[in-house]
């Protein structure tokens, strides 16, 4: 199985640096307060183990979202 890209925006900004403890995810912070991470997931393990991340953090989830090409 390939895998999809996934667009996950979450409450807060995050500092760069977090991209290596979300698995390499791109980590862009938007002017309304939000940050967009978005990358390839492997499988729905992987997307299961990044919002487990976001939830450990304490950081308010808003949207879950393949990224269609």
């Amino acid at each position: 199985m390939a895998a999809v890209d996934y667009s996950i925006r979450i409450e807060g900004h995050l500092a760069p640096e977090w991209s290596d403890w979300f698995e390499d995810m791109t980590i862009q912070c938007q002017p309304d307060g939000t940050t967009i991470l978005s990358g390839p997931v492997r499988d729905q393990a992987a997307l299961q183990g990044l919002l487990l991340k976001v939830r450990d953090l304490g950081l308010g989830l808003i949207s879950v979202n393949p990224i269609e090409f």
